[in-house]
């Protein structure tokens, strides 16, 4: 006869605690340097979250950020995991990802790249506890490939097209993302053109101003993109321009899609409400975890906006676990952003996340679908982490 337990629990995810969580930052050089309006990376450093239960079982997350990007740094995420979320999380059954973000929401307000990077560890171990991948907890994969973009970071034309020509020819990526905002509009909208003519009609091309412009700037310049052939332009004016992003949308060929300003479901309500954008990019971080995403990703469905899966460079580590939600999501039309391990010079999991056929392939084993490799992971930490965290 089967116990009540074993029946309101079959999978036995409450059948063990959560014993400790341990965090710490890698270093993961790039193979070229990473060109945006706020930064210039060579190397991109990101939080690893590992949490272990009382009877030996393990779950990995990471979470990455852009110096200049929002508020959080690698440091003070490894603070937060560590002197805030960890606390309130050792010691509690893992049972549901709703009530590990419950209680890191009451140990800590905002926060939202640490309390991601835990959260997936959760997911992680949740999902390798039961024998599924982490797309089960989420409610179930839609599809097993989202289609992918790459940003030509370069910051120069010539540089841009020879990169983007060589990921065409290998059938990784058709759509692309040129960065602009760092210096003269002008020079931006020739490095545009230029690229566009230079790849022809087989690619889509998108911009990220990344909140580099004012609203007269968007104003002229928006409408010069759309007739060189750009089809997104995100993130045009600063974040906190609401009204000029609703003044943008719907006024020119191509889509106006928020990103910096677009964090809580709260965010996510009050640009549905102004139609202030055609689309969101979605990061996990950046919504502070899969249970807030979930909230943010079902406002923008009801609202009819279109989605983007977005990147912070995240390792394979980081990518898998997103790829496993999203797949999870019917409306990512826009695509996916998660290039970071094919940028990156060192990965720390055996087997890196697959990109073919110009898709990101979403991972099958149990948990996030990839495993860490202790001896890569410890060889990119930071060497007062790496004790501490394998």
């Amino acid at each position: 006869m089967i116990k009540m337990r074993e029946a309101l629990d079959p999978i036995g995810l409450n059948t063990a605690r959560i014993a400790e969580v341990r965090c710490g930052v890698v270093d993961l050089p790039l193979k070229r340097p990473h060109k945006l309006a706020m930064a210039t990376i060579e190397v991109q450093s990101n939080v690893v979250v590992r949490i272990v239960t009382d009877d030996g079982e393990e779950g990995w997350g990471e979470a990455a950020t852009i110096p200049g990007y929002g508020a959080e740094t690698v440091e003070t995420m490894a603070q937060v995991v560590r002197t805030s979320l960890a606390p309130a999380l050792v010691g509690t059954e893992i049972s549901s990802l709703g009530g590990a973000a419950a209680r890191m929401e009451t140990a800590i307000k905002r926060n939202p790249y640490a309390k991601s990077a835990v959260e997936l560890a959760v997911a992680d171990l949740m999902a390798r506890r039961a024998g599924v991948p982490m797309s089960a907890l989420f409610g179930g994969r839609r599809h097993d490939r989202i289609a992918g973009l790459w940003v030509l970071g370069a910051g120069e034309a010539e540089a841009d097209i020879a990169e983007a020509k060589k990921l065409f020819e290998q059938k990784l990526f058709r759509c692309f993302l040129l960065k602009v905002g760092k210096g003269a509009p002008e020079d931006d909208l020739a490095r545009v053109r230029r690229v566009a003519k230079e790849l022809g009609d087989g690619v889509e091309l998108r911009v990220d101003v990344n909140q580099s412009w004012d609203e007269p700037t968007a104003m002229r310049f928006i409408p010069q993109l759309a007739e060189a052939g750009i089809t997104v332009v995100e993130q045009p004016v600063r974040a906190d321009n609401v009204e000029a992003m609703r003044r943008l949308t719907g006024r020119f060929p191509c889509l106006i899609m928020a990103d910096e300003p677009v964090e809580t479901p709260q965010d996510a309500l009050r640009f549905a409400a102004a139609h202030a954008c055609d689309a969101f990019s979605v990061k996990l971080g950046k919504h502070g975890g899969p249970t807030a995403t979930r909230a943010v990703v079902s406002i923008a469905e009801a609202a009819g906006f279109r989605m983007f899966a977005g990147t912070m460079l995240e390792s394979s580590l980081g990518v898998a676990a997103h790829a496993q939600f999203f797949s999870t999501v019917s409306s990512v039309s826009l695509g996916n952003q998660l290039f970071g391990p094919l940028l990156m010079t060192a990965d720390p999991v055996v087997a890196p996340v697959r990109y073919e056929d110009f898709c990101l392939i979403v991972p099958t084993g149990p948990g996030s679908g990839v495993e860490i490799d202790r001896d890569a992971l410890k060889s990119l930490m930071r060497k007062e982490d790496a004790a501490c965290l394998i």
